[in-house]
């Protein structure tokens, strides 16, 4: 019998395949892989390819097991104001305590910079950092389909706060507006970046509903990881490199130790990282002088707070530095505005390939350490680090330059 879609078992598992059918093979946020039940034919040919599916082999004893013994739950979508009754008042609070699985259907580390903010006689909903670029991102949010007051309000938004992304947030995309953020993407000048994301909730019998992120609309190379050749404003391959060492750097922090969102390295000498807790980054630099800096980042828009937040991370110092394993540099920049607490190594981009290999190396494993010594640390540090409500758009701009000292 053709299984696709239709009841495989007698038992509990008779709803997978339509499930299946219907999620795509996505794996949702409660950790279940939804996935696509392969056509079958012929006496028995359901459990046995059932059991294949989950990964191991068939055999006519394990159909028998996957007929009476295997119990899977029924998966189903909620409705969103089930959870969240209100859009301003409980949904966009849910994303920003939520920031990071944003942050992670997009590809980015991203840090809230506040909420309801000003463009003309309008309010953003979400406005955050992309902290891998420094730039501007907007989010905006609806328990509703999409509509054209939003798309329109999405362009005044991104005009009005320069953003370097927009991110639509709906539980339905109408077809238009999926093409409208597409026309958005072709024809500008990439400086602006749109993204569309569906949220949904699904829920396997009587379990907590899971939140779900679908990427439905992103910029057309965003899927592709372009390594730039030697360009005329970059006669000397300098930033190519650049982006080629960050972006196996990031890889491997990504895949092997979760420890960022980010997947496109750029053509920069420096990239920042979420701690999770505001105004404090991790991030690695090819400084001046011919070094590289591994480093906790403290930027929380207020120079006596920084400082107040580097003296409270510093009454641990001799702790701090036995937990790292080596002396830490401990700098308050007065030049500027922000702290750091460091690492260094001599290294420069422009050093042999097995050299760059030792950075990657060295780098890894400090960032490694800044957060399992610091992470732990932090929320208390951040209590000397509140930023005003006034100050919110004018101090959380990163004083990051292309080249940092």
């Amino acid at each position: 019998m053709d299984c696709q879609g239709q009841r495989v078992s007698e038992s509990a598992s008779q709803q997978v395949s339509r499930s299946a059918g219907q999620q795509g093979g996505r794996t949702s946020r409660m950790g279940f892989v939804v996935s696509q039940v392969p056509k079958c034919e012929g006496p028995g040919a359901p459990g046995v390819q059932f059991l294949s599916w989950l990964g191991r082999p068939a055999s006519s004893q394990d159909e028998a097991i996957s007929m009476n013994a295997i119990e899977i739950g029924t998966l189903r979508r909620v409705e969103l104001r089930n959870v969240w009754k209100h859009e301003a008042m409980d949904f966009t609070p849910w994303l920003v305590e939520n920031m990071d699985l944003i942050g992670e259907v997009l590809g980015l580390d991203l840090e809230t910079i506040g909420r309801e903010q000003a463009v003309g006689d309008f309010a953003v909903d979400i406005l955050a950092r992309d902290l891998g670029r420094d730039k501007r991102v907007i989010i905006e949010n609806q328990l509703d389909e999409t509509d054209h007051t939003h798309l329109g309000q999405l362009i005044t938004y991104a005009a009005g706060l320069e953003a370097g992304a927009v991110v639509w947030v709906s539980r339905k995309f109408r077809e238009e507006h999926r093409q409208a953020l597409d026309w958005l993407n072709r024809g500008g000048d990439g400086s602006t970046e749109y993204f569309g994301v569906v949220v949904e909730l699904l829920q396997i019998d009587d379990s907590k509903p899971a939140v779900n992120l679908r990427l439905i609309a992103s910029p057309n190379n965003w899927s592709r990881r372009t390594i730039p050749t030697t360009t005329a404003g970059d006669p000397s391959g300098k930033y190519a490199r650049y982006q080629q060492f960050f972006q196996r750097l990031i890889d491997e922090l990504r895949e092997k130790h979760r420890f960022t969102n980010a997947r496109i390295g750029q053509p920069q000498n420096w990239y920042s990282f979420s701690t999770g807790t505001k105004g404090f980054q991790y991030g690695l630099s090819f400084a001046t002088g011919g070094r590289l800096r591994a480093e906790l980042y403290i930027d929380t828009g207020e120079s006596a707070q920084n400082i107040g937040a580097l003296d409270a991370l510093g009454r641990e110092r001799p702790s701090i530095e036995a937990d790292f394993g080596e002396s830490l540099e401990w700098e308050t920049m007065e030049s500027r505005r922000a702290c750091r607490i460091a690492v260094y190594r001599p290294g420069s981009i422009e050093d042999a390939a097995a050299s760059l290999e030792e950075h990657q190396r060295w780098a890894i494993d400090r960032l490694l350490k800044f957060k399992k010594v610091f992470g732990p640390r932090l929320s208390a540090a951040a209590r000397y680090a509140e930023i005003p409500k006034q100050n919110i758009l004018t101090t959380t701009e990163s004083q990051i330059t292309d080249e940092r000292s």
